[in-house]
C-alpha cells in the first residue's frame, strides 16, 4: 500500500504529515499502517525498517484535515509513535509538530496564502484546543528562510509565531488537576516526592532536581546511561499519572500512556554544560529545566512542555515559580534546557479563586524536507482497505 505523505521538521521534532483522507478509515488499520511506516515496534530501538528516527523527537506523526465545519482552517491530530512497542499514543499534543501544521496547510492548498504572513487557525483534536500560527509566506507558499534560530536545531529559519489559546486543562480538564500547586505523592522505592502538576497544552509534573539526587548540571547522556535512575523517574511519572487519574495503575501508565503526563526536572538558573562542549551561562535564564520524553531525556524542550512550564512559572506557589528568577521583560520565561534557552510568554490571570490562561506564545521554525509516498507491505495493510482515491 502506498500513501502520499510529507516529511517535515517542526521546531525540534520531525515526522510525517498525512491528509486524513489518504489514510485507512479504520482506526486499527490506520495505526497498523503508521507503525509499519515508521518501523515500529523495533526491539533494537533503531526503526531501521521504516522512516522513524529512533528517538522520541523523530518518531511522531501528524494527520491533517479540513476544519471549516468546526470554525477553524484545519484540524490536526498528533501521534507519538512508540519505537519499541506497538503503540501510537494520542493522549496529548506536540507543540513542535504544531509548528509545521500551518506551513503544511498553506503548501497543500488547504489555506490560501496572504503574503507576507498567513494566519492559520487549527484545532488540535488530541486536546480540543485551538492554535493560531502566523506563517511567513512568499508567492503563495510557506517561506522557510530567515534569521531566527531555535536551540537544538542547526542553522536559522523563518520565525513562526504560535498562539496557544486557552491551553489550560488540555487533557485533564483543569489547569491544576489536583486543585493544589504542590502535592506529595508516594512513589514505591523512592518515597514521598514533592511535585507540582499543571495541565496547560499538556499535563506536566514538575520535580526539583535535588529530589532525585541530581544537580541540573548533568548531560542527557549521563542520565540516559543510568538505568536505575531512569526507572525511578518513570516510577515518579507513572505514580503522578495515577494520582491525577490519567491512568488506573502505574503499569498501565507506563505501557499505554508513556507520553502523558510528562516529567520535568526544574531548578534555579545555573551554568551547565551543553552537548557540544560549551557552557550555558547562568545569565539570561529564568530557570533550568529538562524534560523526559518516552523514557529518555529530551535533547531540547518540547514546546507543549514549554507552554506548561511558562504557565507554571507564573502560578504562585508551584515548584516552578519557587525556583524561577524574576526579571525578564513582558512576562517572558526563559527556559534553560539541554540545548540552550527557549523564551516563552504566558498571560495568566486571576479568575475568582482560580486562574485562567488566555494565551501562551512561542516561536519556532519549520521546514518541508521531503514529499512522496510511504510504502507499507500489502500483507500488513491491504490496498483495498484504504480510501478509494488512494
Amino acid at each position: 500500500m502506498q500513501v502520499p505523505a510529507v516529511l517535515m521538521r517542526g521546531g525540534t521534532s520531525r515526522g510525517l504529515y498525512f491528509h486524513e483522507g489518504d489514510l485507512p478509515a479504520d482506526p486499527e488499520l490506520r495505526d497498523r499502517f503508521i507503525l509499519a511506516a515508521y518501523g515500529s515496534p523495533d526491539a533494537y530501538r533503531r526503526q531501521v525498517d521504516g522512516v522513524g528516527g529512533a528517538t522520541s523527537s523523530t518518531s511522531k506523526v501528524a494527520i491533517i484535515a479540513d476544519g471549516r465545519h468546526l470554525g477553524v482552517d484545519v484540524t490536526y491530530e498528533f501521534g507519538q509513535v512508540s519505537i519499541d512497542q506497538p503503540l501510537v499514543d494520542r493522549t496529548g499534543n506536540c507543540g513542535n509538530m504544531s509548528a509545521a501544521v500551518g506551513p503544511f496547510a498553506v503548501d497543500e492548498g488547504l489555506v490560501p496564502a496572504t503574503d507576507p504572513v498567513t494566519q492559520v487557525r487549527f484545532l488540535n483534536l488530541n486536546t480540543g484546543k485551538t492554535v493560531t500560527a502566523h506563517v511567513p509566506t512568499r508567492d503563495g507558499r510557506f517561506d522557510p528562510t530567515g534569521d531566527f534560530s531555535v536551540a537544538g536545531v542547526p542553522g536559522t529559519g523563518a520565525s513562526i509565531r504560535l498562539d496557544y489559546l486557552h491551553p489550560g486543562g488540555a487533557v485533564t480538564g483543569s489547569l491544576l488537576p489536583t486543585g493544589r500547586t504542590v502535592d506529595k505523592v508516594d512513589v514505591p522505592g523512592v518515597g514521598a516526592v514533592e511535585m507540582s502538576i499543571v495541565d496547560a497544552a499538556n499535563p506536566l509534573l514538575f520535580v526539583r532536581w535535588e529530589s532525585l539526587g541530581l544537580t541540573g548540571k548533568e548531560l542527557p547522556d549521563e542520565i540516559d546511561a543510568d538505568s536505575g535512575l531512569l526507572a525511578r523517574l518513570e516510577l515518579v511519572r507513572a505514580s503522578a499519572a495515577v494520582h491525577i487519574g490519567t491512568a488506573p495503575s502505574r503499569e498501565e501508565a507506563t505501557s499505554l500512556t508513556p507520553s502523558v503526563p510528562k516529567l520535568a526536572l526544574v531548578g534555579p538558573p545555573c551554568a551547565y554544560p551543553l552537548p557540544d562542549g560549551t557552557v550555558q551561562p547562568q545569565t539570561g535564564q529564568t530557570l533550568r529545566a529538562s524534560m523526559m520524553s518516552m523514557g529518555r531525556v529530551h535533547r531540547s524542550y518540547a514546546l507543549t512542555g514549554a507552554i506548561c512550564t511558562a504557565v507554571a512559572a507564573a502560578l504562585p506557589g508551584t515548584l516552578v515559580s519557587q525556583v524561577a528568577q524574576a526579571g525578564a521583560p513582558d512576562d517572558e520565561v526563559r527556559i534553560a534546557h539541554p540545548s540552550g534557552v527557549l523564551p516563552m510568554t504566558a498571560r495568566v490571570e486571576r479568575n475568582g479563586d482560580g486562574w485562567t490562561v488566555p494565551v501562551v506564545s512561542g516561536y519556532r521554525t519549520a521546514r518541508r524536507l521531503m514529499a512522496g509516498e510511504v510504502i507499507v507491505p500489502d500483507e500488513i495493510v491491504p490496498d483495498e482497505r484504504v480510501a478509494s482515491h488512494v
